[in-house]
């Protein structure tokens, strides 16, 4: 255990923060960060996106669901409790700076995803860092994807996908209900083996019904909270930029944190909340239906801003609302110890029922996110072995409690990192050569309706 944890902490260091953070940066600067002056256009294409009959598995939309599923889980309510509690509220802060910079990343892998898919043998779309990683770089980097496929899927059977999300569904199913964790175990065992037997469409179909639904119920029900605590707004949100640039004195039960501390804990965990620069999200991306890889790389990157900029600023504000981040609970518990001073009566309920949706799509986009990895890895032959064994794996996860495989899974997502920011690296010239032709297109796309509506106000001229 305690080389373990040496390799977590080495791992989750200060190096890959700042390759992270920094690759981010570079893409932004890049890019002319069009996080920025691109996101109105971003949020029309989600508005407005159709099935235009273009190459792919799924819609733009089912594919930003399905990323969502993976990425939205435990981090926006439990990540952020952590995050606030070991660095104070300034840790907020530092999550926007890191999910700013990461829509721009998260823009770059999944405008390569769409630029560099496949199809494998069975007709589906094959794509994802493995895949820019060895057509974009080159045959010669085919180790470094091979390194990140064998990390995708480690980390989707011990790591994010199974593991993390069952004991969370199970212990706030416990507490909140008093429901048996072997029930749940069932339960959920059956749901996600119907579900994930289905493969990409059927995963897609359920995300893009679940995912809306769980992100309007927690957006209403914090909201509602904020409206509660409308006079403490203001005081919080002083007191998350003051605690970003000055220690926070401790208070309470919080012992107190640095600049730095707070710094690490919010970029930590505003990564590890939107998966920005780990290479997951754009495994699905390949998959949708389009024919420009950047007008994807816009509906993908509203991921990164839903997730963080969103979901996990109204959790922050909640908690520093509250004032409960200064005393003894921590994790789900804080969170849950907040709701209720806003809903007394149904406070844990509302929990339960975000965290529970949460963590099961978690587990639904990380079924797939693996299943990529290991068709690359084994072929098509390997996919059904590879479902039944997550199946397995979520059915036995409910009553494991394994420190080791926690800091083991905590390793090998990072390690997923590492080859995918190399092939941002090393890609970015394609990211911006593509994102102008695509420009080019909207321009030339913009001229040509100015044309049509001029031969239309002249021929009903003529017709006058």
């Amino acid at each position: 255990m305690e080389l373990l944890n040496t390799i977590d902490s080495f791992v989750w260091g200060p190096p890959l923060l700042i390759l992270l953070v920094g690759t981010g940066i570079l893409l932004s600067v890049r890019l002319g960060f069009l996080q920025v002056f691109r996101l109105p256009f971003a949020i029309k294409l989600i508005l407005t996106s159709k099935d235009d009959g273009s190459s792919g598995d799924i819609d733009s939309i089912k594919s930003l669901c399905t990323a969502l599923a993976a990425t939205i889980g435990t981090g926006n309510i439990v990540g952020v409790a952590t995050a606030i509690k070991a660095g104070g509220p300034g840790a907020m802060f530092w999550m926007w700076i890191a999910a700013f910079f990461g829509m721009a990343t998260k823009y770059s892998e999944c405008l390569l995803a769409v630029k560099f898919r496949t199809i494998d043998a069975n007709g589906a779309i094959a794509g994802g860092p493995m895949h820019y990683i060895e057509r974009g770089l080159g045959p010669k980097f085919k180790p470094l994807a091979t390194m990140f496929a064998l990390f995708g899927v480690l980390v989707a059977y011990f790591g994010i996908g199974t593991f993390a999300q069952v004991n969370s569904i199970v212990d706030i199913t416990t507490l909140s209900l008093g429901i048996e964790p072997l029930y749940t175990a069932i339960f959920l065992t059956v749901v996600v083996a119907a579900i994930t037997i289905g493969g990409l469409e059927s995963i897609s179909t359920v995300a893009s019904k679940i995912v809306p639904a769980m992100a309007v119920i927690y957006f209403l029900s914090t909201v509602g909270f904020l409206i509660t605590f409308a006079d403490k707004v203001p005081a919080a949100i002083a007191q998350i930029f003051y605690s970003a640039f000055n220690p926070t004195a401790a208070a309470g039960g919080f012992l107190g944190a640095t600049v730095m501390v707070a710094m690490r804990n919010g970029v930590a965990r505003g990564v590890f909340s939107n998966e920005s620069g780990l290479g997951s999200a754009p495994i699905v991306a390949a998959a949708a239906k389009t024919e420009w890889p950047a007008e994807q790389g816009l509906i993908s990157m509203m991921g990164t801003f839903i997730d963080t900029i969103i979901i996990c600023t109204l959790t922050g504000l909640t908690l520093v609302v509250s004032g409960l981040w200064t005393g003894d609970l921590n994790g789900a518990a804080l969170t849950q110890a907040a709701f209720i001073q806003a809903y007394p009566a149904v406070g844990k309920y509302l929990l339960w029922l975000g965290l529970v949706l949460f963590a099961f799509t978690t587990i639904l986009g990380w079924n797939y996110y693996g299943e990529r990895c290991m068709e690359y890895l084994t072929g098509v032959k390997g996919i059904m072995p590879y479902r039944i064994i997550f199946i397995v794996l979520v059915a036995v996860g409910a009553f494991l409690k394994l420190e080791a495989i926690w800091v083991l899974a905590d390793i090998v997502n990072g390690l997923m990192a590492i080859p995918n920011l190399i092939a941002l690296l090393g890609l970015s010239g394609v990211v911006v050569s593509e994102t102008k032709r695509y420009y080019a297109h909207l321009a030339s796309k913009k001229e040509c309706e100015v044309e049509t509506d001029d031969d239309l106000d002249l021929a009903k001229q003529g017709t006058k």
